[in-house]
């Protein structure tokens, strides 16, 4: 049974305020469920990367309601004391570039948050080489990120996502920086996790190519997000 992850409300964001003020997103309504992938499409300013971040507890709304896993998080302001302790709990992040410490190797990258949020070193170890030899990088955890290719480090960067065992995954461009081979299979695995693990997993992404890989499409476009139906083959998906 699908479960109700996410959860927006005529949510709008603007900046400035009187003749100055800009609205970013425009009451927008939508609900995201567990294991969707769902891709957020629109042209660079259209307000894609507000609206991700507003869902990730970083950007404050100005109206509107956001629910995360049932949970209230703002409606008229924060309803949650630390917003930082949602987004280090409850919520993975992958963004274009990989953003790997680069003085620590790939275990301690992986194991960093989970030990912020108090678990044990040795149950933080596990999970992330298991993490890491499901995502067919698990040879590599005393490497460090200057010794990965791009490929591998955004491998690396999905398993620290996944390493608090967040119910939302959300990737602002993950394969913007790879080339089309890699960009391909990042985003295969990003499907795969979906399924899999019963995430709900929102890319923001300008690229048309991955589209069949989507269960579904928000576009977003002069600060408007509607659902479009994809007219497409399943032709990319399949390579």
């Amino acid at each position: 049974m699908r479960e109700l992850v996410i959860a927006v409300e005529k949510i709008s964001k603007t900046y400035g305020s009187g003749e100055s003020a800009v609205t970013a997103i425009k009451e927008a309504t939508f609900e995201i469920y567990s294991g969707e992938t769902v891709a957020l499409l629109g042209p660079s300013g259209s307000g894609k990367t507000t609206l991700i971040t507003m869902i990730g507890c970083i950007t404050e709304p100005t109206t509107g309601k956001l629910t995360l896993n049932g949970n209230l998080m703002y409606e008229g302001g924060w309803k949650v004391n630390d917003t930082r302790q949602i987004r280090r709990e409850k919520i993975g992040f992958i963004f274009q570039t990989h953003n790997l410490i680069p003085f620590l190797n790939v275990l301690e990258n992986v194991t960093l948050i989970p030990q912020m949020n108090g678990i044990k070193k040795s149950e933080a170890d596990q999970k992330a080489k298991d993490l890491l030899d499901y995502l067919g990088v698990g040879d590599k955890i005393t490497k460090f990120p200057s010794h990965l290719s791009g490929g591998q480090s955004q491998r690396v960067a999905i398993a620290r996502s996944l390493a608090n065992n967040p119910k939302i995954i959300l990737a602002d461009e993950p394969t913007a920086a790879l080339d089309a081979d890699r960009a391909l299979s990042v985003m295969q695995l990003l499907k795969k996790l979906s399924i899999e693990q019963k995430v709900a997993i929102v890319v923001v992404t300008h690229d048309e190519r991955m589209l069949p890989l989507f269960d579904r499409i928000l576009r977003v476009e002069d600060g408007y997000v509607q659902e479009i139906i994809q007219q497409h083959t399943a032709e990319y998906s399949q390579k």
